[in-house]
């Protein structure tokens, strides 16, 4: 049977904290269990908020907590974080894919708990930067992942684990670099074949990329121009991921309801964030589907009609 991970990490919402966002205080949590870090004199915090130089040793608490009427048991662990290819989502390796980051540098007391019904337990940990650790924002999470796997219930032979996980986000001390690129932009046409008979649209698709080494909070906005400069589109696209981990990329797409069915222009996407500015776009033309074939239609003809004047105009008169 194939084992599924279903992993939860709660969506960050932007306030203003030592450069990174933060929402208001609350634990990762699937209504079972909690992991959350250990409150401190200072109050409880919702993520896990690192800073330190290469070399150095950090050390921390994680607080599991089960809500249920039986024992639970969960092994723990850390993993490094990437944005989902789907929509850019945070998401964390699995324990047997390869850590490099936080993945590798953070180590839980104990790698297996038993927390009682109704109860917590709180785990130390330990932060080990190696002497070469990269500056700049490495992300992850402590993960719990119940020991029970619970078969499907559709048709598939998988297995479904659940898991959840608090959220870590690390920075190693040294120059920071914000760098974002905006590549491989494309606009697709969908149009009626008679033109006027229905609405055409557009699907542009482009790829966001944090080629820097901190988390940005990108924005992406989206211009397209007609001929002689036209303004034909202008809007701040929504469906962007709320945070752009160093070095991901991402494909995204945007829907252009309404798209002009006969123009020749260029669409433009700029995304911004933490004093970076990129854009790319790309040219399109815009042509009905019945123009086109009347035109490839009367383009032949007048090619055939060229060919055979010049192949009269070969011919000796009286011959």
């Amino acid at each position: 049977m194939r084992k599924l991970y279903v992993i939860l990490l709660p969506v960050l919402v932007a306030l203003l904290y030592g450069g990174y966002g933060i929402p208001a205080a609350h634990a990762a949590d699937n209504g079972n269990w909690s992991v959350y870090p250990t409150s401190s004199e200072l109050g409880r915090r919702p993520y896990f908020y690192l800073s330190a130089d290469p070399g150095t040793t950090l050390t921390d608490e994680v607080t599991v907590t089960n809500k249920t009427a039986a024992p639970l048991t969960f092994r723990l662990y850390a993993a490094d974080a990437y944005n989902t290819e789907r929509d850019g989502g945070f998401a964390v390796r699995t324990q047997k894919e390869k850590q490099r980051g936080i993945g590798a540098w953070a180590k839980p007391e104990r790698d297996r708990v038993t927390v009682p019904a109704n109860s917590s337990v709180t785990v130390p940990y330990t932060v080990n930067l190696p002497e070469d650790a990269e500056p700049g924002d490495h992300p992850g999470a402590l993960i719990a992942l119940d020991e029970r796997i619970n078969p499907s219930t559709g048709s598939l032979a998988v297995g479904i684990q659940q898991a959840v996980g608090a959220r870590i986000y690390l920075r190693v001390n040294g120059p920071t670099v914000p760098a974002l690129s905006v590549e491989n932009v494309t606009l697709t046409h969908e149009q009626p074949l008679v033109p006027g008979t229905g609405e055409s649209s557009a699907l542009i698709s482009y790829t966001l990329y944090n080629r820097g080494n901190v988390t940005l909070n990108p924005k992406v906005a989206l211009k397209a121009e007609g001929l002689f400069g036209r303004d034909l589109l202008n809007r701040d696209l929504k469906k962007i991921p709320a945070e752009l981990l160093p070095r991901q990329k991402i494909r995204l797409t945007e829907r252009w309801a309404g798209a002009p069915q006969l123009e020749w222009g260029e669409v433009r996407l700029t995304a911004t964030a933490r004093d970076v500015r990129e854009s790319a776009g790309t040219s399109f033309f815009a042509l009905p589907w019945l123009v086109a074939v009347v035109l490839a239609a009367g383009l032949s003809a007048a090619g055939v009609w060229a060919r055979v004047r010049r192949v009269r105009a070969r011919v000796p008169e009286g011959s």
